[in-house]
This record gives C-alpha cells, sequence and structure tokens, in this order.
C-alpha cells in the first residue's frame, strides 16, 4: 500500500465531523483537558467552538485518536503532512512525539498565539480567483501578509481586523471570492512572531525523536531529525504555511491515494483539483473505521 496522511486545519470543526469516531483513553484526556463531557454538544456552540485554545486541542486530539483506532487496520503511510495545526498530529502521527505530548501542546500553542493577538486584533480571509498581479496589489496597499499559499489564484491573507476588512472589499471589486475564516488571529504571520519565540520555548526542552515515517512540513519542507522539528514547529506560527509545496512533496513520492484526517473536506477538494489522477477522500466522508480502510486497500495497493 502507498498512501499520505493529511491532517486537517482549524475553522471546519463542527458536531457532526467523524461520526465514525469511538470513545477511547485519547478522546477521554482530550475532553478532560477542555472541561467538557460531550464535545459533539460543546461544538453547537458557535463561541466555544471558535474559541482558539478549544479548537486546537480538539482537534489534535480527535485527529490522534481517529489515527491510533484506524492505524491497526493498515499499514503506515507513506507520507505524512498536517496544515498549520494540523502538523501537532501529523508529527506525533510521523513518531516525532506521543500523543499526550501532542495533545498538551495544542492548549499552549493556542495560548502564545492569543497572547500575540491581544495587542493587535486580528484574522485570516481566505481568496480565490484572483489574479496573482491583483492579490499583490491588495497586499501592497493593505500591508497584509501572505498566511497560507494553496496556489497561485487560492491564497490567505492575515493581519489586522481593519486591514482586512479593506482587503476584502478590494479582493470583491477585482472579482475576487473572499471568505473571513472563523479564527480569530492573525496567524501565520509575522504580528505572531512572539507568539513563535514562546512556543520554541515550550518545545525546547521536550524529548523529540527523528520522524519514523516521511514527514513534510508547512515552514521547513522535509523534517529529517528532532531539531529541524522543533525548529519548524515553531516557526510555522509565524511563517507563511506553503500548503501547495507540501502536496507537490506528497505527490512526488507517487502515491496512490490520499487521506485526510480532522474535519470536513477542504485539503481534499484543493488535493483532487491539483491531481485529479490521485484521488483523496476526507474521514469525513464515511460511517465507519473499516470502510476508511476498505478504501485505503482498494486504492493503494500496487
Amino acid at each position: 500500500m502507498s498512501f499520505a496522511l493529511i491532517f486537517s486545519g482549524q475553522g471546519t470543526q463542527h458536531a457532526a465531523m467523524m461520526p465514525w469516531l469511538a470513545e477511547d483513553e485519547g478522546v477521554a484526556e482530550m475532553r478532560a483537558r477542555l472541561g467538557v463531557d460531550d464535545w459533539r454538544r460543546s461544538l453547537q456552540d458557535p463561541a466555544w467552538a471558535a474559541h482558539n485554545a478549544n479548537a486546537q486541542t480538539l482537534l489534535t486530539g480527535l485527529a490522534l485518536a481517529a489515527w491510533r483506532q484506524l492505524s491497526p487496520m493498515v499499514p503506515s503511510p507513506t507520507a505524512v503532512a498536517g496544515y498549520s495545526v494540523g502538523e501537532l498530529a501529523a508529527f506525533s502521527a510521523a513518531g516525532v512525539f506521543d500523543s499526550a505530548t501532542a495533545t498538551a501542546l495544542a492548549p499552549q500553542r493556542a495560548a502564545a498565539m492569543d497572547k500575540s493577538a491581544a495587542q493587535v486584533p486580528g484574522g485570516l480571509l481566505a481568496i480565490n480567483g484572483l489574479a496573482e498581479a491583483a492579490l499583490e496589489q491588495v497586499r501592497a496597499d493593505t500591508g497584509l501578509a501572505l498566511a497560507i499559499r494553496n496556489g497561485i489564484e487560492s491564497v490567505v491573507l492575515g493581519g489586522p481586523t481593519a486591514a482586512l476588512e479593506q482587503a476584502q472589499r478590494m479582493a470583491a471589486e477585482e472579482g475576487g471570492q473572499c471568505t473571513r475564516l472563523k479564527i480569530n488571529v492573525a496567524s501565520h504571520t509575522p504580528w505572531m512572531r512572539e507568539a513563535a519565540e514562546r512556543f520554541a520555548q515550550a518545545l525546547a526542552d521536550l524529548p523529540f525523536e527523528s520522524p519514523r515515517i516521511l514527514l513534510f512540513s508547512n515552514a521547513g519542507d522535509r523534517i529529517r531529525d528532532a531539531n529541524a522539528a522543533r525548529a519548524a514547529l515553531a516557526a510555522q506560527i509565524a511563517q507563511t504555511v506553503r500548503w501547495d509545496e507540501c502536496m507537490e512533496n506528497i505527490a512526488a513520492r507517487q502515491v496512490r491515494c490520499v487521506l485526510e484526517l480532522g474535519p470536513g473536506q477542504a485539503l481534499t477538494r484543493m488535493w483532487n483539483q491539483r491531481y485529479p489522477a490521485i484521488p483523496a477522500r476526507a474521514c469525513d466522508d464515511f460511517r465507519s473505521a473499516a470502510a476508511i480502510a476498505s478504501w485505503l486497500r482498494t486504492h493503494s495497493d500496487d
């Protein structure tokens, strides 16, 4: 079998996500960290679901619980990557640290980001279908940073709230499709430099291992050892997420299919648009772990 595992980012969490996921010790630990008895019911409250610490802790814990329940049914993936906060789960799945460490790091990452955001309130704006020249003009006029690069005409800008509103008006006038993301911090921009430094301090004394599976980072390309893993996890908080390059790196390994673990199908749609000959599915599409394993076996066998 040859497949890639990609972990979703923040912003598409919903109460019905991963309907097949069973309660296990990892899910119980995640609930205890959040202080909730029913995480699905908690996600029905939009304010709770959008809170940075809640979202990052929940997504990391659930993604790793999903992989823990699925992995006994399938061989190891050929390659692993995560989108934004999805890197915590990806690095754990690749063997850099255990799932308990990943879940513990999620609220620390969120707290560091929230502290920086309190100084300059901001967020993220997704823009699709805007020509590169027009996009650069929007960035120049508003002072926003390129937070996420999914492709030439699919990006996310980040920065202060007023600048985001100006950019949305400008991009819409040029024919761009704009969506304000449900994230209240300017992730992956220079406004998060202090957050990246604080998170680097939190990572400094933790035991990291070299990845056992081919691992790609949003900020550091391929991760080959523990030191590179530490540097990349901290750096990506304040640097552009180069998801287009992550996809290119995975495709270059000639995987036969891709599975997205997490909420929604955003990464799956991006992959299928870019690489239609290599099928991708999201775990939200399935009703059981066995069905996911069956799809992987069908599409990834050489």
